[in-house]
């Protein structure tokens, strides 16, 4: 378990900064899924640019995390699920797993009703009828493509996130309010301004962003020719690119939302709602560009997600696994890939409200990701797992700082909400 990667032959080498990087830049753009859209846009409704630099704080703290996770699998070749049972047990891998395929789940069935309902709003039909379609769609994806090749079209897909950035232009904000409220940090007090803050961070870096990267780092992509430490290096660019695209773009999203509902005073209890809203306040290309944002949203983090809960699943019972696997050669668990997103589509065909399962997301979130955070650092530092090459301890306390700021605010969010005090 304690093996650093070795140099593999040249048809392996990474080819180029983009492919290198490629993973990282997916993991932290899958946490821009349609949930933190929402997140964004109700928070920009209600507090207009006060907390900009919240959204900005993103960046570094998913920084750290995913150089932390890819650091572990690229040294111990294998995934967070798999180490945890290893190394801490059954009893902890379990945990793991609960807390990982519970939020996954609700969060599938919440992300591809949104991700249809971004194809509904552009083409003028209901998005009732294109769940299924979109559904089907991404598992035949994951069945016909291997990692890599999934990963090259996800990265690329990415490029659609700049709608989001072209929406929030068109929304004209008032640019000097903008960048003073990103630059200079304030938190007035009140009941919307605390309660956002800690929406934003609390609901950041769901526990499917790193144990994707573990997945992706340490099973599915085999080692580089390069040596360790010009992988680690590449990781940690891909890291910091990726996160601070996501933050950004997280930005561009509360920056179109606070020009528009929160400067008229409305509120959004959703991604697909602040899209309708754009259209008479921003005019007809805003809202579109809004709503595909929200289609590659949907269209990115899903088979983050669908991997993610079918690899844990899979890693706990010890079935063969990954999307470098033939569906013949994996059978079980390409069976739970399909059966989540089977899942999801029964609770949107259900009319099950987004809202709701954005709520049991949330609170089980907030006492999941702690505790995976808290695997994932522990492997971290573990010479038995790493080595020699265990992470530094600055890198490891920064690590639990981030878990205990996510932890931390995600559980006073959800309690705060329930006692009625946000």
């Amino acid at each position: 378990m304690n093996r650093l990667p070795k140099g593999g032959s040249a048809q392996r080498r990474e080819a180029g900064l983009l492919r290198g990087v490629g993973p990282e830049m997916v993991s932290a753009a899958s946490d821009n899924d349609p949930t933190n859209v929402g997140t964004a846009a109700a928070v920009g409704a209600q507090t207009g640019y006060q907390l900009s630099w919240v959204a900005l704080l993103v960046a570094p703290l998913m920084a750290i995390v995913l150089t932390i996770a890819a650091q572990v699998g690229m040294v111990a070749r294998d995934d967070l699920q798999s180490l945890t049972c290893k190394r801490y047990g059954r009893a902890a891998g379990a945990a793991l797993l609960v807390s990982v395929v519970a939020v996954n789940l609700i969060t599938i069935a919440a992300d591809l009703q949104a991700g249809a309902a971004g194809i509904g709003l552009l083409g003028g039909i209901s998005s009732r009828w294109l769940v299924v379609p979109l559904g089907a769609a991404l598992a035949g994806l994951l069945m016909a493509g291997r990692y890599g090749q999934v990963v090259a079209v996800l990265r690329y897909l990415m490029l659609g996130f700049l709608s989001f950035a072209a929406a929030a232009a068109l929304a004209h904000p008032d640019w000097p309010r903008l960048l003073e409220a990103s630059v200079v940090p304030t938190l007035s007090l009140t009941r919307d301004e605390v309660a956002g803050a800690l929406a934003l961070l609390g609901t950041t870096l769901t526990s499917y962003v790193y144990v994707w990267e573990t997945i992706g780092r340490g099973v599915e992509q085999p080692p580089g020719g390069a040596s360790y430490g010009s992988d680690r290096a590449r990781a940690k660019a891909g890291a910091i690119i990726g996160s601070v695209f996501t933050a950004v773009i997280l930005w561009c999203m509360l920056a179109a939302s606070a020009a528009t509902l929160g400067r008229h005073h409305l509120a959004t209890a959703s991604a697909q709602d602040a899209a309708r809203a754009l259209r008479p306040l921003a005019g007809p290309l805003a809202a579109d560009l809004f709503a595909a944002g929200l289609i590659v949203a949907a269209v990115v983090a899903l088979p983050v997600l669908m991997t993610t809960t079918a690899h844990v699943i899979g890693a706990y019972f010890g079935w063969k696994r990954g999307l470098s696997e033939p569906v013949s050669q994996a059978p079980a668990y390409y069976a739970i890939l399909a059966a989540s997103i089977g899942l999801a589509l029964a609770v949107s065909l259900a009319g099950v409200p987004v809202i709701g399962l954005l709520v049991a997301a949330s609170v089980i979130a907030g006492l999941g990701t702690p505790v995976g955070l808290a695997f994932l650092i522990g492997l971290a530092r573990d010479p038995l797992v790493m080595g020699p090459a265990v992470i530094s301890r600055r890198l490891a306390l920064a690590g639990w700082a981030v878990a205990v700021i996510v932890g931390g605010l995600g559980l006073l969010y959800i309690f705060g909400t329930a006692a009625g005090i946000f």
